[in-house]
């Protein structure tokens, strides 16, 4: 008997929810957080003797055509010699989120918002993040602005950092606005709307590009995945489609990049220690070696960013079509990043695949914990107060997110594995052209495109390795487990 939509959306909402109780989430607020998430009814106060008015300005969003967890603006003010004034105003979620609150600490436990097809877990009650603490259309709103010059060399000349009441003018989306940008459609109606804008996003673009320019220069990787976002017909499933990067994706990219570099510094500036994302050179360099050799190029033997990404920019050139797949065998082998404590004073390790020495994540507080402790530490360092938090506390901190945003990613990928296994459950023999995505004793896994999953080769795996082109067919699915599993065919590589 065929599984009704609503039956299998039900069943992936179980799957969501016992996997993030395996990976130690929580998937409901407890009563004492719905409780203290009662007595809020209004949004944080924007008046006050160091909150800077800055509602006039044509503050905008830009993110998901779906999201409404809104956590930055950004806007542009031309200056003398070609430079250009890019400020970045951050919600300010710990206004109203209080540190050892019952809130923060339902946020403190999971450290960041579950994403699945199935449902959401917000880090934060929704009460807050999509009303109270989102920098939502038409609302005035308490934020924390940072505040950069950028010169026509896409360096950052001066900056600084300053509570400020905004007023978002705009809600664009991706999607719509980088169709726009590129030339390919009209003006979003939003963005068309309001006198003015269309200079003020095109100004943020080409200050983007020169960032971007700059970050390239020093080794900063450019790299495309393929990420996939569930299509649903009321509870039914439909599809898996590609959400690749575009120009507007790439232009929020580059402000964050540069803000949290921006926070990164004013907090050792003010002697205050910080959480940084850092991505230490890769341990696997050689496997990337032999990845740039199978493609006929030579790299450096030890770490080398901007080699790397010269290979890169040179084989998008020679093969656009199969670049996302070099891409995605090259992340596998750079491995993950992690948050670190940084004492002012130490050497800070960086960020190679950005090739950025200081990054901290500051951007996103609606949606991630170590942005929300980065707010409370700017926070103290605006008002010349300590920090907040110990430096063993910080420690601890930096281990438990990164646990926890290591188990949410996992949870989202189980999620959409049961997703995938409910699309080709009835496609059962059918062959793919996939590429390897790991190889270890663990086992060997495909990434295979139409739609664009990834699955396990159970048959005739010897000698694949990462990065190899390979024919597989499908054998088996299990919704519950997530499991897809294919055999490889054909002469091995």
């Amino acid at each position: 008997m065929a599984t009704s939509p609503k039956a299998g959306k039900e069943q992936l909402q179980r799957i969501a929810r016992d996997a993030m109780l395996q990976r130690g989430l929580l998937p409901d607020f407890s009563p004492a957080v719905i409780a203290e998430t009662n007595t809020l009814t209004q949004a944080a106060s924007t008046t006050g003797p160091a909150i800077r008015d800055l509602r006039e300005m044509l503050w905008a969003s830009i993110d998901n055509d779906d999201s409404r967890d809104l956590d930055q603006l950004s806007v542009a003010e031309l200056g003398a010699n070609g430079a250009v004034k890019i400020l970045v105003a951050i919600a300010d979620v710990d206004a109203l989120v209080r540190k050892d609150s019952a809130i923060d600490g339902h946020a403190s436990a999971n450290t960041t918002s579950v994403y699945t097809p199935a449902e959401i877990f917000s880090m934060l009650p929704e009460k807050l993040s999509t009303d109270l603490t989102s920098l939502a259309d038409g609302q005035p709103r308490l934020a924390i602005v940072i505040e950069m010059v950028v010169g026509t060399d896409g360096v950052v000349a001066s900056s600084d950092i300053y509570a400020a009441a905004v007023l978002n003018h705009a809600k664009l989306a991706y999607n719509a606005l980088a169709a726009w940008l590129e030339g390919n459609a009209p003006a979003p109606p939003k963005l068309a709307a309001v006198p003015g804008m269309d200079e003020q996003i095109r100004i943020q673009d080409r200050v983007a590009q020169s960032l971007r320019k700059m970050r390239r220069a020093q080794g900063a990787l450019q790299l495309e995945t393929v990420e996939v976002r569930a299509v649903l017909d009321g509870d039914a499933v439909t599809d898996l489609r590609s959400d690749e990067k575009n120009r507007a994706k790439e232009l929020i990219e580059d402000f964050m990049v540069a803000a949290n570099g921006v926070t990164a510094r004013f907090l050792a500036s003010k002697g205050l220690p910080s959480l940084r994302r850092v991505l230490q050179a890769p341990r696997h360099w050689d496997a990337i070696v032999a990845l740039a050799a199978k493609a006929g190029e030579r790299l450096p033997e030890t770490p080398d960013a901007v080699a790397l990404d010269a290979f890169l920019a040179k084989r998008r050139q020679a093969d656009p079509a199969r670049f996302p797949d070099l891409s995605l065998a090259v992340i596998k082998l750079l491995g993950s990043g992690q948050y670190v404590l940084e004492i002012p004073g130490q050497a800070a390790q960086g960020h190679f695949a950005l090739a950025v020495r200081d990054y901290t994540h500051s951007t996103a507080p609606n949606r991630r914990f170590p942005d929300l402790i980065t707010q409370r530490l700017l926070k103290a360092a605006l008002s010349g107060q300590p920090s907040p938090y110990t430096n063993a506390e910080l420690t601890a901190l930096a281990n438990h997110c990164t646990e926890q945003e290591d188990n949410a990613a996992k949870v989202e990928r189980q999620v959409g594995k049961s997703v995938a296994a409910l699309l080709l459950a009835s496609r059962i023999g059918t062959q793919f052209d996939g590429i390897v995505t790991g190889a270890s004793e663990k086992g060997t896994w495909v990434r295979i495109s139409g739609p664009v999953v990834e699955g396990r080769i159970v048959r005739g795996f010897a000698g694949l390795k990462v990065g190899d082109r390979v024919r597989v067919q499908l054998l088996h699915t299990d919704v519950a487990r997530g499991f897809i599993d294919f055999a490889a065919l054909g002469e091995k590589p």
